[in-house]
């Protein structure tokens, strides 16, 4: 039973002005539940439903939850997601809108994925927001998508938190043979886990995350995240602050007409600010994943946008 839908591939004027090169943008925030989790999870909530799973269970800061309430729902299985603290109560009703059971556990991401695997009842699966390759596998194909929509990108500029949606963007780049295309992988200050796994040669876990953007929220990357960072010819990571990330976000609402999350900000920073990672020559346009996020609302975006106020970004 497929939930993700094909998403549109849209050529950014406003961007391209800024960059001075084509920018095109995959429009993951056009899925269904906001953002691209719906691929991976998805697939993941129907394998484990047909495989005789009676009750699914996720930990999740947001999207993820949404995903597995969504597809719970079609699949009719009652769905728990436990949410950390710092989940909004936007995002709470959203997945209580899908009939979801909602339960807080922890200050953090990972204290709620302990709770979730400590509490889950006989019959039930559980379905890790990002750290499984049926998910990876299910992301992959967007770049599928974006091979028959346009022309081979230049560069690819990716939100990292946990690494479930590098693993699938990479997957799916050597599926198509693009082995060579630079990768930017983005995160915000605070929320930074890959980068200080690849400044440590292994997965470390931070001691806490600061950062707003909390659906980065990860302490520690996906293994096969950090894997790909040595995989693939040519990766970047590459950090921005919160401010940024909301300032993006603000920008790209009025460009195009739709809110995302700060955790999707981060990415579009990127080019609104013309990082240094894209200020080489590049061998084609920019692709921008647009990973959404239904954790958002304008209500939000100006609040974070008074919190970071004063900050550097």
């Amino acid at each position: 039973m497929p939930f993700a839908v094909e998403t549109p591939l849209w050529e950014s004027e406003p961007l391209q002005e800024i960059l001075g090169a084509p920018v095109l943008l995959k429009m993951e925030a056009l899925q269904p539940c906001g953002s691209f989790k719906i691929r991976g999870l998805g697939r993941v909530c129907a394998t484990r439903v047909a495989g005789g799973a009676t009750h699914l269970w996720c930990s999740s800061g947001g999207n993820a939850g949404l995903a597995v309430a969504y597809a719970g729902k079609r699949l009719k299985v009652p769905v728990t997601v436990v949410v950390p603290e710092t989940t909004s109560a936007w995002a709470r009703a959203g997945i209580a809108a899908q009939g979801a059971e909602v339960v807080e556990s922890g200050a953090h991401w990972y204290a709620a994925h302990q709770y979730a695997q400590e509490h889950m009842s006989e019959g039930a699966a559980y379905i890790h927001p990002f750290d499984d390759p049926e998910i990876w596998a299910g992301h992959a194909p967007m770049i599928g998508e974006v091979a028959r929509q346009g022309p081979k990108p230049g560069a690819v500029v990716v939100a990292v938190g946990g690494g479930g949606l590098l693993c699938g963007v990479l997957s799916g780049m050597h599926a198509v043979g693009w082995t060579d295309v630079p990768v930017l992988a983005v995160e915000t200050e605070g929320a930074a886990s890959l980068a200080a796994a690849m400044a440590a040669g292994e997965v470390v876990a931070l001691d806490k995350i600061t950062s707003l953007a909390t659906t980065l929220g990860a302490r520690a990357v996906a293994e096969e995240a950090l894997e790909w960072t040595r995989r693939h010819a040519a990766i970047q990571s590459v950090v921005v602050s919160d401010r940024a990330a909301v300032q993006a976000c603000l920008r790209f609402a009025d460009d195009h007409r739709v809110l995302v999350e700060p955790a999707c900000g981060a990415a579009l920073s990127v080019v609104y600010d013309r990082n240094p990672a894209l200020t080489t020559a590049l061998d084609g346009p920019v692709l921008v994943i647009v990973c959404g996020g239904a954790g958002v609302s304008a209500a939000l975006l100006r609040g974070w946008d008074e919190r970071t106020r004063g900050t550097a970004a």
